[in-house]
């Protein structure tokens, strides 16, 4: 049994979400408005959300970016909407939203994003918390293994770059090369980045080398990288990632 918290300022959705999410066994939080629900996510955190996009006193997106401003973005987010653009779902998404459903919310559609946002929570539970990495002034650098960059390398190097000359430990700035498997494709990532931005950097190598290893196909990449592919379509568009010219590289 999961702890839901749904908001959303129709009587009639939160009524129905409750009965269906219910039905599952989980125990369900209703609040009609972003007050409401701040209140609730104050007073515990939900294994999960189910957050309204257009609301009377304030939006899902400004409420989930004060969430994520005040560090209580720590659970799976579900956006929902039937009157929001493309742009604004991969907004929420950029924010930290896990998925997006469109109203009327399909009933199979519903209990596979809830079944899944479920699974990352669990996921982010389990995993450890990695120690951190003493940085040892003298240690000589590792071939194809890390790459320690100066604080002018850009963050995302394109596949096959190498680390420009005057490479070094200065201040402390590091990178980290990977391989795609298979490929022999490079990229290097700053750990100098501010968060989103490494992550951003992180997630576009990442679909790019799935993208190359299924020849462009959604379908493959949605199954392997476990989203739907209207969430896959978004994603790669926030990213700036066109599949059609990875198709041609990967063929």
């Amino acid at each position: 049994m999961a702890n839901i918290l749904v908001v959303d300022d129709e009587m009639g959705i939160r009524e129905l979400l409750s009965e269906i999410l219910g039905d599952e066994g989980h125990a369900i939080t209703l609040a009609e408005n972003a007050q409401q629900a701040r209140e609730a996510r104050a007073a515990a955190t939900p294994d999960l959300v189910l957050l309204d996009i257009w609301m009377p006193d304030t939006d899902g997106v400004t409420l989930l970016k004060e969430w994520q401003r005040d560090g209580m973005l720590t659970m799976p987010v579900i956006m929902m909407s039937g009157h929001a653009t493309i742009d604004t779902a991969v907004e929420a998404t950029r924010i930290g939203a896990l998925n997006f459903l469109e109203k009327p919310i399909a009933l199979q559609k519903l209990l596979k994003a809830v079944q899944q946002g479920l699974s990352r929570a669990q996921e982010v539970a389990r995993a450890p918390m990695a120690p951190p990495r003493p940085i040892a002034p003298s240690a000589p650098p590792v071939a194809n293994d890390a790459a320690i960059a100066a604080p002018s390398a850009p963050m995302f190097a394109a596949p096959g770059a190498q680390p420009g000359p005057g490479v070094g430990m200065g201040n402390g700035s590091r990178m980290v090369h990977a391989v795609s498997q298979g490929e022999g494709t490079g990229y290097t990532l700053s750990f100098d980045l501010p968060l989103r931005e490494a992550r951003d950097a992180f997630e576009r190598m990442y679909f790019e080398h799935h993208l190359g290893r299924e020849g462009g196909s959604m379908t493959r990449v949605a199954e392997k990288t476990g989203l739907e592919r209207t969430h896959l379509y978004r994603k790669l568009k926030q990213l700036g990632v066109e599949p059609g010219k990875l198709a041609k590289k990967g063929g």
